[in-house]
């Protein structure tokens, strides 16, 4: 291998290792539940679509299988995500009423690829990537003192002291290792190498529910680590169709030791499975569409009911109520001239959260389901591009009933939109 290309594979594989410390600390965004809607700048320019498209750098973390299709490169970007989420507690009984809106409103968040053809059959990358994850911050103080209990201090809205919410990371290092089985068709495998990180504050309030009190809120960042596979195939049937299918399994991790007290098992990133198509109509023109499950009900953490009568902490305890989703994915992407290429797309999500478990989702009000995108590509020389993308999810909110775990009865409704704008780079060598 020339010394040139080598020194470029290995800068990069560098910059890979140093930058993945820095997603791990960058709570990604909460739009497909709290995955990402699409991963890498072209995806998220065009709503999230990449199961069918050649996927550059970020193919582990989408469809591994288009590694075979795609030059060698290396894909450095970086977007700035900003949320706006609140609550709001109405028509208590004993007072405990209240809004509050999460501060912590914009976060940088990176994003690394490396993709090298061993030579015409095999092709080999890495991918780091956030998978997703969750951030509220909201202040507390908003139900006054007394009211809570007798004695109690000024309280937040779940009845706790201090400032109420949690924080989670996940980031994911995926190597991938593609084989074009024939000229139009490839398969691969990515492993997906888990690290995570996780905070909560403000739930003193319940203690009194926990199998493991001392081990349930303020106990700072716990750690977790854990592995799962991701599969791709894909299919170029035609110059005019390309078709991609993935599978993840179920990223089995270790517990956050600090919070036993609070998941009622490990925090396992669930099972995923996407399916793609794209039309190239002309030498311009790029039509996609995916289709994508996330089975968030398979983990017991995110899908127990929040009204469960077992302790926090316990197999059977309370958890966040979610259910698995279904998310369909459009975009379109067109070469305007030799330096141009222009996108734009739409996701639509299902909610995973049901109205009988507002009053925990004040931590994760993952509830946004609209999603438009437009993005653009600049071709900067003839191994550079430069490329840009915008997303908007459209505010969403929802209502219900507050838990009986606090007392008083009334309405809890939560809300969330987002925005974010990024920049990637990516050298062909």
């Amino acid at each position: 291998m020339p010394y040139r290309r080598s020194g470029a594979l290995y800068s990069a594989m560098a910059s890979i290792v140093f930058c993945s410390t820095v997603v791990m600390n960058a709570p990604a965004s909460a739009t497909d539940g709290y995955f990402q809607n699409g991963y890498g700048m072209k995806s998220i320019g065009m709503g999230g679509v990449s199961y069918a498209l050649s996927s550059g750098g970020m193919n582990g973390a989408n469809n591994p299988a288009s590694a075979s299709f795609a030059e060698s490169q290396v894909d450095l970007g970086v977007y700035l995500f900003s949320p706006d989420r609140g609550a709001q507690r109405s028509g208590n009984a004993y007072g405990l009423n209240g809004s509050v809106t999460s501060g912590d409103s914009l976060f940088a968040i990176p994003e690394i690829g490396l993709l090298y053809h061993l030579n015409d059959t095999w092709s080999t990358g890495l991918t780091v990537y956030g998978n997703g994850g969750m951030n509220t911050t909201y202040p507390g103080g908003q139900i006054p003192a007394n009211t809570c209990g007798l004695g109690a201090p000024a309280s937040n809205l779940l009845c706790g002291q201090g400032k109420l919410g949690v924080n989670l990371n996940q980031v994911i290092i995926a190597p991938t290792l593609s084989y074009k089985a024939a000229s139009n068709f490839s398969v691969a495998v990515a492993p997906q190498l888990l690290a995570q990180q996780f905070s909560a504050s403000g739930l003193q309030a319940f203690s009194g529910y926990s199998a493991a009190p001392a081990d349930l809120t303020n106990r700072g960042a716990s750690y977790s680590y854990g592995a799962g596979l991701k599969f791709g195939a894909f299919w170029v049937a035609s110059p005019l169709v390309t078709l991609g299918l993935t599978y993840q399994t179920e990223i089995s991790a270790s517990k956050f030791s600090n919070y036993s007290g609070l998941f009622a098992a490990p925090l396992h990133v669930p099972a995923n499975l996407g399916f793609g198509v794209s039309l190239h109509p002309g030498s311009s023109l790029t039509l996609a569409a995916d289709f994508e499950r996330i089975f968030y009900g398979d983990v017991r953490s995110i899908a127990n009911q929040s009204s469960s009568a077992s302790p926090l902490g316990t197999i059977n305890g309370p958890g966040f109520g979610w259910s698995s989703i279904n998310i369909f994915k459009v975009g379109v992407s067109y070469v305007l001239s030799p330096s141009w290429t222009v996108r734009a797309g739409y996701n639509y999500s299902d909610n995973p959260i049901s109205t009988r478990n507002v009053t925990f989702n004040i931590l994760t009000p993952a509830v946004v389901q609209h999603h438009a995108s437009v993005g653009a590509t600049y071709q900067l020389d003839a191994k550079t591009q430069l490329t840009v993308a915008y997303n908007h999810a459209f505010q969403q909110t929802m209502s219900g009933a507050t838990s009986p775990l606090l007392p008083g009865g009334g309405t809890d409704r939560i809300r969330l939109s987002e925005d974010e704008v990024g920049l990637a780079i990516a050298y062909h060598f």
